[in-house]
């Protein structure tokens, strides 16, 4: 593979470039053979097998470092098969719950047309279905058909971009859907331009906290073992990027607001070696039981709208002044506070797809949108975020000090959109992959899951996840 599509971003990430020889790649056709995997206008398949060459890579690096002082441990190589990416990108349409095929997207969850233009709705959570029919007048007698009428008739009649900022001001998720040209042009586009891929920022001077043994069972091998992870991200890329660390053997605890409802599909999914609890941080108990876990994590990942978690204390300098030495790793979908006008909003895969301009990219002839064959969007910035943990975990072991990650699906687009063009490779004759050799199966509290692997491999590990998801919420907000 070019090193054009990945090395960038290795050196984004801070990585030596002398370990980029340890890379090796296994391109593959898709399963009808008609062309490369995860095949799009776009060069999606250079974008996801960079994210997961540089996680793996970073992992290798991360685990020859932490090996006996790893002073003289090579850097295992680092395997990178088309298969297991483009089967592990679509992961949520390869799961089944005993059986069961998980819903994702909800019907009023759509492309829309406007007066003259098209328009992208996400309202996947209740909270976020009854803002959007708020803005749009329409009340909610919960006949999804009937509804979808309705809004349709409504939004026929309005801009798109008027009701962008309309569905924004009552707290729902709705954008224009704009070419790549509007939106290089429009503020925020010119913002998230100027950002880099990765976010690297080291925070103060605390030496290096130590790992820790788990007072129960270890929640796995792995050179992240010893090493405890607090997870508040939602939905695809944050917890994909926790799902990794527990790959790698992190104690991962996963913590959610019992005022937010979560899909326990979603969490079925991305749940893989974490366990999973409820803490109401408004409540003085909540906050106490959350400081006591602070205290022992080595990593906090926040995926929630910027700004959302800083009236609890949960900054990355107020969170590295009470934990000093943490990595902390902030998720935005585009750019966070101070990146542009839109920096501060909530936003999604669907959500910065069309806004950035790749719905166009990919639409039809007829001029409908369309949509990338996979979230990559999620799927590519989770990886990404994983990697830069644990680069910034390399790095501390050398100098300690406090470090923040931030990383952006908006950025993430840019990427794919403007960056990797040139490193695009023809595709190869290859045999096509079967996706069933990227599945397995596993028993959970949730019944039989079959699910996809990991994608991040490298020689000698990992294992695999130590434990299956439970269910969102049940388990005891303590680590081991």
């Amino acid at each position: 593979m070019d090193q054009r599509s990945w090395a960038p971003v290795w050196a984004a990430l801070g990585g030596d470039p002398g370990l980029c020889g340890r890379v090796r790649f296994a391109p593959r056709t898709s399963p009808d053979g008609s062309g490369g995997v995860l095949p799009a206008r776009l060069p999606v398949r250079e974008l996801a097998r960079s994210t997961v060459a540089v996680c793996a890579l970073a992992a290798a690096e991360f685990g020859a470092r932490s090996a006996k002082g790893g002073s003289g441990t090579a850097v295992p190589g680092v395997g990178v098969d088309d298969g297991a990416v483009a089967t592990a990108f679509v992961s949520e349409r390869h799961l089944r719950i005993d059986g069961r095929t998980p819903s994702t997207f909800a019907p009023l969850s759509r492309f829309w047309r406007t007066d003259g233009g098209w328009l992208r709705t996400h309202a996947n959570y209740p909270h976020h279905r009854a803002r959007l029919l708020y803005a749009l007048g329409v009340p909610d007698d919960g006949d999804d058909e009937a509804l979808t009428v309705r809004v349709a008739d409504v939004l026929a009649e309005r801009r798109a971009e008027e009701v962008e900022e309309a569905v924004y001001a009552a707290g729902g998720l709705a954008v224009a859907v704009r070419t790549p040209g509007q939106w290089s042009a429009h503020p925020q586009g010119a913002a998230v331009a100027r950002l880099p891929l990765v976010g690297l920022e080291r925070l103060d001077d605390a030496p290096t906290p130590p790992p820790l043994p788990s007072p129960g069972p270890r929640p796995g091998s792995g050179p992240c073992a010893g090493l405890r992870v607090l997870d508040l991200t939602r939905v695809i890329a944050g917890p994909v990027a926790t799902r990794t660390l527990a790959l790698l053997g992190a104690d991962v605890l996963r913590i959610d607001s019992p005022r937010l409802p979560e899909s326990a599909d979603a969490h079925a999914d991305t749940g893989f070696g974490k366990r999973s609890a409820l803490l109401d941080l408004a409540s003085r108990s909540g906050r106490a039981s959350f400081e006591e876990l602070l205290g022992q994590a080595h990593v906090v990942v926040t995926g929630y709208r910027p700004g959302a978690l800083d009236r609890f204390g949960l900054s990355a300098g107020e969170l590295a002044g009470r934990r000093p030495g943490v990595v902390v790793a902030q998720l935005s979908a585009w750019g966070g506070p101070g990146a542009g006008p839109w920096g501060g909003r909530r936003g999604f895969d669907s959500l910065v797809q069309a806004a950035s301009g790749i719905a166009v990219a990919e639409g039809g002839p007829d001029g409908d949108p369309g949509v990338l064959p996979a979230q990559a969007l999620d799927h590519g910035t989770g990886y990404l975020l994983a990697a830069a943990v644990l680069r910034s975990l390399t790095d501390r072991r050398d100098g300690g000090g406090s470090r923040r990650v931030r990383l952006a699906l908006a950025r993430t687009a840019h990427r794919l959109l403007h960056e990797l063009e040139g490193a695009r490779e023809p595709d190869e004759v290859r045999e096509p992959y079967d996706p069933a050799d990227w599945l397995g199966e596993t028993d959970s509290p949730l019944g039989p899951l079959r699910h996809a692997v990991s994608p991040v491999a490298y020689d000698g590990g990992p294992e695999g996840w130590a434990r299956p998801p439970g269910r969102p919420g049940g388990d005891a907000p303590t680590w081991g």
